[in-house]
């Protein structure tokens, strides 16, 4: 009988805070600026220069603390983790280890049978990123961008709770959703903003001690992280039951071969030498400070599905999109306290957004249309200012521009003809070149109505009121 195994993870979670300067200096953050140039003494570890801890840093790691039920360390302190490696500009990195600044804490996910299941979180911690190196294979060379360097950064240390693929991405969805709607980072996996080592060991089913564990890095994709577990977790196991061990290491994953390689083995902490940074002072947090930011904490996900439902009365699926994405969420609010119909702007967010945004691949947070422009846009149709055919044509426009529609409409000529007397005139045009779809509908035939209806809108270009020229020509192929 063959053996049973489960698989054991844990995760260390790094994200990047969304901060306009880094954790020790006042270099800018912003994404894809040319390399190494938002760069200083400070970050790039010139000897004489001294860190400065950015209090927003401090502020978003507590919030993020009280988010996921962790106790908030009141007197924390600064470490140095000292290891070598060329983009790492001090030759070590300044961390936290004896004393991080949130600790015990919990999440709640949904598993794949409906229930509920606790993830324990370690530590919370807050640290600087390194640079980046960047590898030409044609030069056969490797350049280092230091811009990345002192990127403030928290890494969130799960407890080896989860036992799938399905269930470590319930988790990284939870933390993402949590910090997105605190503001405190864009979590972008494919930006780098949110990052995930895998930790995992395989065990025989019933048994309580853990086999040894391996670190799964160069994880930048959901799919990526469910692939990498299964690989994992069917080479372990496949160590063990032809008698061979488990080693100790760090591994890059290929998600191209699907498979992972050995990188180097993996360290403990005594390995980095820490000992406190003896150019920070300790951090103290205050009673007052920590009240004002569990004060100003936003109403999550799990609120808002609740309060959605019963104050706007839309469908439960198109709550469980809309409240998935927090800028989403904040576009449908203000939007329906502009026009006051939580169903049209719901049904706008659902249809045209979705699809324009799977359509670019833009992301949520991305979007660029103001709530004002959507209300004017519902306002528009409802008064027969424009046809739903037209304002389609509009939302493209102010999905990628955030034009104003009511300029837009106008610019280019677009308002329904409601001129009756134009409008019969075309019609009778359309009758007179097509007699035969008039015969049809005479003896019957319902869709030759349409291919008339359908005539009329080209001739008009789209701007006739669709029901008037329906009514108008079922009553003219009557005569």
């Amino acid at each position: 009988m063959s053996k049973q195994y489960e698989t054991v993870i844990g995760l260390e979670v790094h994200v990047e805070l969304a901060t306009k300067t880094k954790i020790f200096c006042g270099c800018s953050t912003a994404f894809g600026a040319a390399p190494n140039t938002q760069t200083c003494p400070v970050c790039t570890g010139m000897p004489g220069s001294l860190p400065v801890l950015n209090r927003q840093v401090l502020e978003y790691a507590i919030a993020v603390g009280l988010a996921t039920n962790c106790e908030i360390t009141r007197f924390a302190k600064f470490d140095r983790k000292n290891y070598f490696y060329p983009d790492n500009p001090q030759n070590y990195q300044i961390s936290q280890l004896y004393l991080p600044i949130c600790m015990n804490g919990r999440v709640e996910i949904e598993t794949k049978d409906g229930g509920c299941k606790t993830v324990g979180i370690h530590e919370i911690h807050m640290e600087e990123d390194a640079g980046k190196l960047i590898h030409d294979e044609w030069e056969d060379c490797s350049l280092v961008d230091y811009n990345r360097s002192g990127v403030p950064l928290i890494e969130i240390v799960s407890e080896p709770d989860m036992r799938s693929a399905e269930e470590v991405i319930a988790y990284l969805e939870k933390l993402r959703l949590l910090i997105q709607y605190l503001g405190a980072s864009d979590c972008k996996l494919q930006e780098g903003s949110m990052r995930a080592d895998v930790n995992l060991s395989v065990r025989e089913v019933g048994t309580t001690q853990f086999g040894t564990r391996t670190e799964m890095k160069n994880l930048n994709s959901f799919k990526a992280i469910s692939r990498a577990i299964a690989g994992e977790a069917m080479r372990q196991i496949d160590l063990i039951e032809s008698g061979e061990k488990v080693v100790q290491e760090t591994r890059r994953w290929d998600d191209v071969k699907g498979e992972s390689y050995a990188m180097r083995s993996k360290e403990d902490a005594q390995d980095y030498r820490y000992f406190p940074d003896p150019d920070l002072v300790p951090v103290a947090v205050s009673d007052e400070m920590l009240e004002k930011i569990r004060a100003s904490q936003p109403e999550f996900r799990n609120e808002k599905r609740k309060r959605y439902k019963e104050e706007f009365g839309i469908p439960d699926y198109d709550i469980e999109i809309i409240t998935e994405y927090k800028h989403m969420a904040d576009l449908f609010e203000a939007a329906v306290a502009i026009c006051g119909q939580p169903k049209k702007v719901s049904n706008w967010l659902m249809g045209e957004t979705l699809r324009l945004m799977k359509e670019t691949e833009t992301d949520a947070q991305d979007l660029r249309f103001s709530p004002e422009h959507l209300a004017k846009l519902i306002r528009l149709v409802d008064e027969k200012v424009i046809n739903g055919s037209v304002a389609k044509e509009v939302f493209e426009v102010m999905f990628e521009e955030n034009v104003d529609p009511e300029r837009y409409v106008e610019e280019k000529g677009l308002k329904t003809v409601s001129d009756e007397g134009a409008l019969r005139k075309t019609i009778a045009e359309v009758i007179a070149a097509n007699p035969q779809s008039v015969e049809d509908y005479r003896n019957g035939k319902e869709k030759a109505i349409g291919f008339l209806v359908g005539q009329t809108m080209k001739a008009m270009k789209g701007k006739a009121d669709p029901a008037a020229v329906n009514r108008i020509l079922r009553e003219a192929c009557a005569e």
